[in-house]
C-alpha cells in the first residue's frame, strides 16, 4: 500500500511542570491571564505530526513518502535520521529563508498542555504539488499543516479520486466551520480525539451523524480510555487502551496512534486489529519523552498486544506486520 503522509515537519522543545496548571487559573479572571511556569526540565527533540506518524510507520515496516516543508537547518541532522529510519524524505520541501518550524510545549503533572507552534518554514507547504511528488498513492493522510497546503492536498485527492485521511487536529482551534467541512468531506478516514470530535460538529454545526455521513470511517481516539472506530458500514467498535502504563509525556501520542492504526490497515487487519496496534504503539511513545524516541522491539511489542488483547490478536499482527 503506497502511502504519502503530509502535514508539520518540527522541532520540538518539551519542558515539564512539577505542578497543575488549573491551580494557577482564576476562573473569573482568565481573560486577564499572565502566568510564566517555571520548569524543570528542557529536551529538544525531533518532531512534527507528518514526520511522527511516518517515523512510527517506518518502525512498523511502512516506507512511506513525507510530504512537508522545512527550513535548511533540517538537512544538518533530521533529514538523515528519517532517512535511516526508512522514511521517504524525497517529498519534502526546504525553504531557502524560514527556519523548521518549531513546537515548545509544557506538560505539568496532571498530562495537561500549554503550547505555542512557530510556523516558519511550514508556511511553503501550499507551494508543494503533492502529485509531482509521487504517484499511484493508495492513501494520503493530510495532517495538521499550513491552512492553504492543507486546503490544497485535500482538493488534489478529491479531483484525482485519491482516497485521503483527514487529520485536522491541533488546526481545529483556528479554522472555522466552513474550512473544516471542506477539510473533511469526502474522506475515507477522519482521525480525532474526543475534544476534537466535539469541535468539528460544534464548528461545523454538523451532528455526529452528520459529520459520519460526509465522510467513511471515523476513528476517536479517548486518552486512557482507548479508541472507538465508526465504521462507515456496520456496527461500533471500542478497543481499550494498553493497562499499566507509566506515562512520562502525551506529546506524538496521537501521531503513534494514526501509524499504527494505518499500518493495520495498510497490512490488511481489520479496523479492530488496527486500533490494537495503534494503542500499542502508542503506548510505548507516551512512556517517553520524545515523540521519535522510543525503542519498538518486535518480541516484546507483539507480547504486550498478547497480554492485553488475546493470543488470537497477536498471531494475526504477527504475520501480517513486518516489524525489524
Amino acid at each position: 500500500m503506497h502511502l504519502a503522509i503530509t502535514g508539520s515537519i518540527a522541532t520540538d522543545h518539551l519542558m515539564t511542570f512539577p505542578g497543575k496548571f488549573a491551580d494557577s487559573l482564576v476562573p473569573d479572571q482568565l481573560d486577564k491571564i499572565s502566568l510564566s511556569f517555571l520548569v524543570d526540565d528542557l529536551d529538544v527533540r525531533r518532531g512534527g505530526c507528518a514526520a511522527n506518524i511516518s517515523y512510527a510507520l517506518a518502525k512498523l515496516g511502512h516506507r512511506t513518502l513525507l510530504v512537508g516543508a522545512v527550513g535548511r537547518d533540517f538537512e544538518s541532522e533530521y533529514r538523515g535520521w528519517l532517512d535511516a529510519a526508512g522514511v521517504d524524505t524525497s517529498g519534502v520541501l526546504v525553504s531557502k529563508t524560514r527556519h523548521t518550524a518549531r513546537f515548545v510545549c509544557t506538560t505539568d503533572t496532571d498530562m495537561a498542555q500549554i503550547a505555542t507552534f512557530y510556523a516558519g518554514a511550514m508556511s511553503e507547504s501550499r507551494d508543494i504539488d503533492l502529485l509531482a511528488a509521487g504517484e499511484d498513492f493508495d492513501l494520503v493522510l493530510v495532517g495538521p499543516d499550513d491552512p492553504e497546503g492543507m486546503l490544497r492536498h485535500t482538493n488534489t485527492c478529491r479531483e484525482h479520486g485519491i482516497p485521503f485521511a483527514a487529520d485536522v487536529s491541533q488546526q481545529l482551534a483556528w479554522a472555522k466551520g466552513d474550512v473544516i467541512r471542506e477539510l473533511i468531506d469526502g474522506a475515507t478516514y477522519l482521525f480525532s480525539n474526543d475534544y476534537e470530535a466535539a469541535l468539528i460538529e460544534q464548528k461545523t454545526g454538523w451532528s455526529s451523524d452528520d459529520v459520519q455521513a460526509h465522510v467513511g470511517t471515523r476513528i476517536v481516539t479517548r486518552g486512557k480510555d482507548g479508541v472507538t472506530v465508526y465504521p462507515a458500514d456496520g456496527d461500533s467498535l471500542h478497543v481499550n487502551a494498553i493497562e499499566g502504563v507509566v506515562a512520562v509525556d502525551p506529546t506524538g501520542v496521537g501521531d503513534s496512534f494514526r501509524a499504527g492504526f494505518l499500518a493495520g490497515v495498510a497490512a490488511g487487519l481489520d479496523f479492530e486489529r488496527s486500533a490494537q496496534i495503534g494503542c500499542t504503539i502508542a503506548a510505548s511513545v507516551v512512556e517517553t519523552v520524545g515523540t521519535q524516541e522510543y525503542q519498538l522491539d518486535r518480541d516484546s511489542f507483539l507480547e504486550r498486544i498478547g497480554s492485553a488483547y488475546g493470543e488470537t490478536a497477536r498471531s494475526e499482527i504477527d504475520a501480517a506486520l513486518s516489524l525489524a
